[in-house]
């Protein structure tokens, strides 16, 4: 394990504390139920819902996979998992939560190499790198694009970039998301995660309700589609984030609220924002999967 003495804004400093403290608590997302489900978004985002496609990722021989932002590992064990002990792998974070995937990898008994460091001054060679993965990260910088340019520079060229960003949501939910983020500033990581079970445990009985309402028309100036929604996910994507899913636990579900709330640096971006960061860094987008949570990129260097 190296760590690598970094000078980080304040935003980035409680970001990286909210991070150590979120993925210590294993038994927040290491459930059956929180592993599928992760893994099903990710095999659907980056594979199209065909998990043999990452077959096409390693056709050529070892690779060299950089997960940026590494946190636990969850990510990365699940996607690539059957590929990672004949590849050589590097997490670097800039939370304690690397220790964390370093244990996580020595217990399945797999190669890797783990940094802590800020990915801008990560600790890898330019031009070296087959495959960078960051997996819900580049929002936690200080910029999305200085993300994207600077981590591009460690690709080799015909190298893949996968990621995934936060995208823009309706108005009133943008509001509410800084909103609470600005309540839980000055409290400790305990007292934020106390703080918001009380929403947690809102989006559970919203979502056992099991209520669908028909919406007469489109409601443009809330970005709200006419038709027929369930009323949890129509207060979740346009009024307030309340994570629901009756195949976890309130404290799991928590663990999802959390992720989003509490850290400052939480950046949103448009479709076009990205591809034109994708563009300045040299990047051939392959893939670009937008849903209402965000955007999943699979991109080429040139």
């Amino acid at each position: 394990m190296k760590e690598t003495p970094q000078k980080i804004s304040e935003k980035q400093t409680q970001t990286a504390d909210t991070f150590g403290y979120k993925w210590a608590k294993l038994d927040t997302f290491e459930s059956e139920a929180s592993l599928n489900r992760a893994r099903e978004w990710l095999f659907e985002r980056y594979c199209g819902g065909k998990p043999e496609i990452r077959e096409q990722w390693f056709a050529d021989g070892p690779k060299t996979i950089l997960d940026a932002g590494c946190g636990a590992a969850m990510s990365a064990m699940l996607l690539f998992d059957g590929y990672l002990a004949d590849n050589h792998f590097i997490g670097v974070d800039i939370s304690d939560a690397v220790f964390v995937a370093k244990e996580r990898f020595e217990k399945e008994g797999l190669p890797g190499e783990f940094h802590k460091s800020d990915l801008l001054n990560a600790p890898v060679p330019d031009n070296s790198v087959d495959i960078i993965f960051s997996e819900g990260v580049l929002h936690h910088t200080d910029s999305v694009r200085n993300a994207i340019i600077s981590l591009s520079t460690k690709l080799k060229s015909g190298g893949k970039f996968m990621f995934y960003v936060y995208a823009k949501k309706s108005p009133m939910r943008e509001y509410s998301d800084d909103y609470i983020r600005e309540q839980l500033v000055p409290m400790n990581n305990d007292e934020a995660w106390d703080a918001l079970k009380p929403l947690t445990k809102l989006g559970i009985a919203l979502g056992k309700l099991d209520i669908t309402i028909d919406v007469p028309e489109d409601i443009e100036l809330l970005g709200i589609k006419k038709g027929p929604q369930n009323l949890q996910r129509l207060l979740y994507w346009h009024f307030c984030k309340m994570y629901y899913d009756p195949n976890l636990t309130m404290e799991e579900m928590n663990h999802i609220n959390f992720d989003w709330f509490r850290p400052l640096n939480c950046i949103r971006s448009t479709p076009e924002e990205i591809q034109a960061y994708c563009r300045e860094a040299g990047l051939h987008i392959d893939t670009m999967d937008v849903q209402e949570a965000g955007i999943t990129i699979l991109a080429t260097r040139e």
